[in-house]
């Protein structure tokens, strides 16, 4: 196994700050003292903050990616979208401060709708793009614009998992769950033909 190089214990590091504390606590001063380095010593190898929290967020969406791409996704359409929210609620409840800069945060460098998605840059957004279009092709849904729709789907699991994790929402984690489900399904009945 190889040692880790300095950039990624930099990114290691801010990670486990962002985990506990949340963005703010992520500064280079702190992320410096966690691997023994001097404050400054990490500007050799991270241009700035900004730069460490897109990292770190870009982590993020690497991993949600994988593990969607690990999901075994059902043939239909409508249970692809829904085991998608499976996935996206699992990472969100496991690492919900991870979410939150991934999703809510204003970070320099983000991807931006409706650009970004429609030039298939979002690797998370790409895999409810693929099973809304197969569902459209199949006749499921209805031909709509595809991105609009994978943006407010996105826009509502991101809403209610951060009401969620605000305390906003009394409920237990499954029955938490259970509610985004019907949400969605509310939803898909709305675009379903």
């Amino acid at each position: 196994m190889r040692a880790k190089s300095t950039t990624e214990r930099i990114k290691a590091a801010a990670r486990r700050l962002l985990d506990r504390e949340g963005s703010a606590a992520v500064t280079m001063r702190r992320v410096a003292k966690a691997i023994g380095m001097t404050p400054m010593a990490i500007y050799r190898h991270v241009a700035n903050r900004d730069d460490l929290l897109n990292a770190v967020a870009e982590a993020g969406f690497d991993e949600l990616a994988v593990r969607a791409a690990k999901a075994v996704m059902p043939a239909n359409p409508e249970r692809q979208l829904m085991k998608v929210v499976d996935v996206f609620l699992d990472f969100a409840l496991d690492y919900p401060r991870m979410f939150e800069l991934m999703f809510l945060e204003r970070r320099k460098g983000a991807r931006r709708f409706p650009g970004d998605f429609r030039a298939g840059k979002s690797p998370t957004a790409n895999v409810s793009a693929a099973a809304l279009e197969a569902g459209m092709r199949k006749g499921v849904f209805r031909k709509d614009d595809v991105w609009e729709i994978v943006f407010e789907a996105g826009a509502m699991l991101q809403g209610l998992v951060m009401l969620y994790v605000g305390g906003r929402v009394e409920m237990q984690q499954d029955d938490f769950r259970a509610f985004c489900h019907r949400s969605f399904r509310r939803y898909l009945n709305g675009i379903r033909k």
